[in-house]
């Protein structure tokens, strides 16, 4: 599978994020996504997102590998990760029980004029958490939400096809890039905290989950940042690699494959489209959800994709920031020690005192045993070293203001012999670092800030130089990590 242009002259992109210009098929010149800005144009570079080309190379394929890949030998997805992640699995986004539980406090949606009823999707539930409350297709709205700010037209046609399979209308789906008023006061609560979630972490405070502690339980709302991290990660992951979408996915071939439908399918649509009618409606309104900057000069229909983060602080700011986060109060509930041991299998041979991450994610037994593993497995699988990974930790946790993800990182890094000075050292220009290290570093820093923003050239160079296995593992663990750091600091976790 041919690459785009590569070289290593593109070693010397380090440095701020790039703003891309000029707009192509999806691609700016660099590479990264440009953003849409009204329905129209989203639904385009949804489809559009069928015929890019992947990012990394693949191997030929040997009969071994075709055994063990049986019918996914086709996929460039489960290539990817049988040629190159040793057994790490990316984080996968929880899904509500087949059968909703209704609670007082779960946002409830209304049928739409069709009749349609918006809470019926038995055919995405995978086993589910027997604690989970929420809504099935609020947590799908909230993954649209966070793949719109993201920019992963990878994921938000995913998402609009389970939303169609969930019983929503065309409009009812593209009321989700407006103002929210038409929902209920839950539901438009939770939209804003997926916005900031996802592209302001570092921002996350007290008032945050206090807000939604008026709608949500405690329970509800973990259960929400479990979700959105997930989300998070998926789409780094997806973007990262530049994985194309299935040829027949789009909505409606989806409800066909489900046996579902509403009053909107036209029969004369092509078998697996995202490009159906938009109602006069939405046809021209911007969205309020993604994020651009708004030239008035222009009356263009997408911009370039960036993400803006403030200047790092100094050392004496940062020890004062983590001295804080050790004598925080935890947000949400925390499970006792001895009972988290017996809810989380896995996690019962751990020495000492639990890492309050752990008695969180206990809270679900079933989804935090799985979300423990995959953590875990990001730790300790795979070929990148234990030094490598806690300095990724240090970058990413760093970008994120993530004091408590900061505080384990910089922990594990003394462990392993680094001095304060060489840690920080981790803030600069990383010149004192090889270039094999630089390019894989800034792989993860852009990958982590936004996943749309790490560009075509930057991935290329990284394989150019450090080869698409440690590329692949960059991107991977740089996709737990951006999950880790959100669901800990929103969390509020004490050191």
């Amino acid at each position: 599978m041919k690459l785009q242009s590569s070289g290593l002259t593109k070693l010397f992109l380090f440095g701020s994020i790039l703003l891309p210009v000029g707009f192509c098929n999806g691609q700016d010149a660099k590479g990264a996504r440009s953003t849409p800005l009204t329905r129209p144009e989203l639904k385009r570079l949804i489809e559009d997102v069928k015929v890019r080309v992947p990012r990394i190379p693949l191997p030929d394929l040997m009969d071994a590998d075709r055994e063990k890949l049986g019918d996914q030998v086709d996929s460039y997805e489960s290539r990817v990760k049988h040629h190159y992640l040793n057994g790490i699995e990316v984080i996968r986004p929880v899904v509500a029980p087949a059968a909703p539980v209704a609670t007082p406090a779960a946002p409830v949606s209304t049928p739409d004029a069709s009749g349609a009823k918006p809470n019926s999707l038995p055919a995405f539930a995978r086993e589910q958490d027997p604690n989970y409350s929420l809504d099935n297709a609020f947590k799908i709205e909230l993954f649209w939400i966070v793949s719109r700010v993201n920019n992963c037209q990878y994921c938000i046609g995913h998402q609009e096809s389970k939303l169609l399979g969930a019983g929503r209308s065309e409009d009812q789906i593209a009321a989700l890039d407006g103002d929210w008023s038409e929902f209920e006061p839950a539901q438009r609560k939770a939209f804003a905290f997926a916005r900031k979630f996802t592209y302001q972490p570092y921002l996350m405070d007290d008032q945050d989950i206090a807000g939604l502690k008026a709608h949500f339980s405690d329970n509800q709302i973990l259960e929400m940042l479990l979700s959105m991290s997930g989300n998070n990660s998926i789409n780094r992951w997806k973007e990262a690699l530049g994985v194309p979408q299935r040829k027949d996915e789009g909505g409606y071939s989806r409800l066909a494959a489900l046996g579902a439908g509403t009053a909107e399918i036209d029969p004369k649509l092509p078998k697996g489209t995202y490009l159906t009618q938009t109602s006069p409606a939405f046809e021209k309104k911007v969205s309020k959800v993604a994020v651009f900057s708004l030239d008035e000069k222009t009356d263009s229909t997408t911009r370039p994709t960036f993400s803006k983060r403030p200047a790092l602080e100094s050392e004496e700011e940062v020890e004062k920031k983590l001295a804080e986060c050790r004598m925080r109060k935890s947000r949400l509930n925390l499970v006792e020690d001895a009972q988290a041991r017996k809810d989380v299998p896995s996690c019962s041979s751990m020495a000492g005192a639990l890492p309050a991450w752990v008695r969180l994610v206990a809270n679900f037994p079933k989804a935090g045993s799985s979300r423990f593993d995959s953590i875990m497995a990001s730790q300790e699988k795979g070929d990148l070293s234990p030094l490598f990974r806690a300095q990724l930790s240090w970058i990413l946790a760093r970008q994120d203001r993530a004091w408590y993800a900061l505080g384990l990182a910089q922990a594990q890094l003394r462990k392993l012999g680094q001095t304060d000075a060489e840690i920080y050292a981790l803030d600069g220009d990383w010149s004192g670092f090889s270039a094999k290290d630089r390019v894989l570093f800034q792989i993860a820093r852009q990958l982590g800030t936004s996943p749309v923003v790490l560009s075509d050239d930057e991935v290329n160079a990284g394989v150019d130089l450090a080869g698409a296995r440690d590329v692949v593992q960059t991107i991977s663990y740089t996709t737990s990590r951006a999950s880790f750091n959100r669901l800990t600091e929103a969390a509020g976790l004490p050191l």
